[in-house]
């Protein structure tokens, strides 16, 4: 999987930094591309970003802040405009089908593609056979959620050398057996395939928050996860105003991230007041705590 950050500031944009938005990818020979929030000005991040609007299957919508959905009804009139005809599914919390259905509708828009909203609640959202995807409320004015994504466990790797000591010959049998199945060969014998694999490859979790203050449900959301996304609005000298807000610093992030078991942490959501060189005083405050965290910019892809 792929993650790319398509803005990185909190509320208002800066000449470096534009409003929330995050493309992932989920690969493994899927074409499609999923969307985290969808901040004022996203599809022009995701031109400079060559992120094709037209591949995104799937936007999820933290919460209704205007900072997290301003870009949503450009966007959409935008894959219209381009004669998309892929379906899309949004999910987010109680009002985005509102939200979506009267900008569309007051602006004399239209979809060319189907469009399903879906408002949702606590628990998980979807499973494709492939990846996982569950909802869980955080702490802000207005109902959030972070979204954990996790990947089935793989089947492990087939010992063909093993199986050719015990006189199978490679060929088509060898799909099934990949797949743990029970075949017969040609001589009358079975062999089952999950004799012959290794344990299988635990699959790949990342935790995307929302905004949020602290929270009992974020080590839950985030546990053992292999990337951890998570706001770090203002530093940790501010703890009293970013709660108060219902955001986090520095330093409260971290110690999500160490209390999860996360094995990486990625700043974002910073406050406009932070230059470049502010954001490296951020990031020595969460490495103290917890030593893999880094700095997310925009345009930065990570692979996971």
């Amino acid at each position: 999987m792929e993650l790319t950050f398509l803005g990185t500031s909190a509320g208002l944009p800066s000449t470096t930094r534009n409003v929330t938005a995050i493309v992932l990818n989920p690969q493994n020979n899927r074409s499609e591309l999923w969307l985290f929030d969808c901040g004022e000005g996203t599809q022009h991040q995701m031109l400079r970003a060559t992120a094709n609007p037209g591949k995104i299957e799937k936007i999820f919508i933290t919460h209704l802040h205007g900072d997290h959905i301003f870009g949503l009804p450009g966007l959409l009139c935008s894959r219209s405009m381009a004669g998309c005809e892929t379906p899309l599914e949004i999910y987010g919390p109680k009002g985005i089908a509102e939200f979506v259905e009267t900008t569309l509708r007051l602006s004399g828009s239209w979809t060319s593609y189907p469009l399903h909203v879906h408002e949702i609640t606590e628990g998980q959202l979807s499973d494709d056979g492939e990846i996982i995807v569950t909802a869980y409320p955080l702490t802000h004015p207005v109902e959030c959620y972070g979204y954990r994504i996790e990947e089935h466990d793989k089947p492990g790797a087939l010992d063909a050398a093993r199986l050719k000591a015990a006189g199978v010959t490679p060929g088509p049998l060898y799909q099934q057996l990949k797949r743990g199945e029970t075949v017969t060969l040609p001589d009358g014998r079975t062999v089952c395939g999950a004799d012959y694999l290794s344990a299988p490859r635990p699959g790949k979790k990342i935790a995307i928050f929302g905004d949020t203050g602290p929270t009992p449900q974020a080590v839950n959301l985030a546990r053992d996860v292999d990337v951890m996304v998570h706001e770090t609005t203002l530093e940790a000298a501010m703890a009293e105003k970013a709660n108060g807000r219902g955001h986090s610093t520095t330093q409260q992030a971290a110690a999500v991230a160490r209390d999860a078991g996360a094995k990486r942490l990625l700043m974002t959501h910073f406050s406009s007041r932070y230059s470049a060189e502010d954001c490296q005083r951020l990031l020595a405050e969460c490495q103290t705590i917890f030593p893999a965290s880094e700095l997310a910019e925009d345009f930065l892809t990570i692979t996971v």
